[in-house]
């Protein structure tokens, strides 16, 4: 077994422990989803203290989720496309280390902090200022890893999927730089070095853009080289994929302005906001359409394969949330959906539908290859694990989009002498029952997840890394 540590092997060891750890936050991410979304449910479970109410789990949440769940596996993707893409090893494996516990850590500290009410209160991007210094170094290190290994490759191409990915690397580093600029006043507090309207102005085109860049550009180098790979098809139109890229790279940041309309922000700023919105629709259908037709002549695939669901559902997923977006970004529509729980079920439609769905469909597909199994240790848990993710995303979004249509109607509701019709509180009677059917969503989606894990574990379990080396180094060496 020599082989399995010679230099030309591919660097698997980071690639899998991003990997695990994506479950591992996973879970706990989307477990404490479901617990907040039954304190909205049961308000006694907010048990009257402080670090467990509702504002301050829910910030907890979405970094959980996003950056923890999300964040791990476009670590662990990346590091596995960018080094087979390549055809060489990752260009430094302790700055690739440094980033994996660097990046725990970051985690950890959100863990402790923000339950104790630690928060620059910006969406998103809630990590106080010594937390936001440590994600810049780890986030300016991976960018070094990510193209210092693309500068050593032995091809002379350089895949559509690094250029996805390598956009998300930047732009989040520039988003989370400048958004962060600010004045510390003590180790947990620190003041925006931006004020009013132009506060919120960044702090949108970061809130957007984390959307926009972490949240789809990443995970669509993702869907460029795991579609092709687990349908055994090339990617249907590879001018499309470069189109694809440009536009939306183009578009996607100018887009931020449609979450301040009816707000302090100038007029014009908002129109502008709207119309790249509604521009921003294009290149997101050609890039799901080029997703989609990928499966031309591998359709029937979908009847055996699981994985191969989970990413072709996703791409399904995305489109319909990259329709959604637009439309709620059109001023009209937004006067009816702003503050509202359409705006929470356009998310998640995005963020189970689309970014869990795809990095749950590339997990299953590295895990073997990473442990140097044929395959998963069970076919029929994953076919379980699908069906549980897409029946609970659909439950969690249709139950928000009544929710959220309901509210809206019931806001804007007037009497003949101009009082409003119904109070606050019956906005809320009403919205409850859709609040009991998305916790019940919730928990079919992570419920999903504990089935991931087991069979996780069991192919772990009876693995050989070594092997998963060796095969490394011989692809390499036969590629040559």
């Amino acid at each position: 077994m020599s082989t399995a540590i010679s230099p030309t092997a591919y660097n698997y060891k980071v690639v899998r422990q991003f990997a695990i750890m994506t479950v591992v936050w996973g879970i706990l991410g989307m477990g404490l989803g479901v617990f907040i979304a039954s304190q909205l449910v049961w308000p006694e479970l907010n048990f009257g203290l402080p670090w467990t109410s509702f504002g301050r789990l829910r910030p907890l949440h979405t970094n959980l989720v996003i950056f923890a769940f999300g964040g791990c596996a476009l670590f662990a993707t990346s590091y596995y496309v960018v080094q087979r893409t390549c055809q060489t090893r990752l260009i430094s494996d302790s700055l690739a280390a440094f980033t994996f516990w660097g990046w725990q850590a970051v985690i950890v500290g959100a863990i402790i902090t923000l339950p104790l009410g630690y928060t620059t209160t910006k969406e998103y991007a809630e990590l106080e200022w010594p937390l936001a210094i440590l994600l810049a170094i780890v986030w300016v290190t991976y960018g070094l890893v990510f193209f210092g290994t693309i500068t050593k490759r032995k091809t002379k191409h350089i895949y559509v999927g690094n250029w996805f990915y390598g956009a998300f690397i930047v732009v989040t580093a520039m988003l989370h730089i400048v958004n962060h600029a600010s004045l510390p006043v003590s180790f947990f507090k620190s003041y925006s070095a931006y004020a009013g309207a132009t506060d919120a102005m960044i702090q949108w085109w970061y809130g957007h853009n984390a959307v926009g860049f972490f949240l789809t550009t990443g995970f669509l180098g993702m869907m460029y080289y795991f579609v092709p790979k687990q349908a055994e098809r090339p990617i249907y139109s590879y001018r499309l994929s470069i189109v694809h890229f440009w536009a939306l790279i183009t578009l996607y940041i100018w887009a931020g302005p449609h979450h301040l309309h009816y707000t302090a922000l100038p007029d014009w700023a908002q129109s502008l906001g709207m119309a790249m919105s509604i521009i921003l629709l294009a290149p997101s259908w050609g890039g799901m359409i080029n997703g989609m037709m990928t499966l031309s002549g591998a359709w029937h695939k979908l009847r055996t394969d699981p994985i191969l669901r989970f990413l072709v559902v996703s791409l399904a997923f995305y489109g319909m949330s990259t329709f959604e977006g637009p439309m709620m970004a059109i001023k009209t529509v937004n006067s009816l959906s702003h503050y509202t729980d359409w705006t929470i079920g356009h998310v998640h439609a995005g963020a189970l539908g689309w970014v869990a769905m795809i990095s749950i469909g590339a997990i299953y597909h590295m895990i073997p290859k990473l442990f140097g199994r044929a395959q998963m240790h069970s076919v029929g848990l994953i076919n379980a694990h699908f069906w549980l993710a897409t029946i609970g995303t659909v439950l969690y979004i249709a139950s928000m989009w009544v929710n959220g249509i309901t509210q809206g109607l019931m806001w804007r509701a007037i009497n003949d002498d101009g009082t409003l019709t119904y109070s606050f509180v019956e906005a809320l009677q009403a919205s409850h029952p859709g609040y009991i059917v998305r916790a019940l969503g919730g928990a079919f989606f992570a419920s999903g997840m504990f089935l991931m894990a087991y069979n996780v574990w069991r192919t772990v379990r009876a693995s050989n890394p070594a092997e998963a080396e060796a095969a490394a180094t011989i692809a390499v060496v036969g590629a040559h």
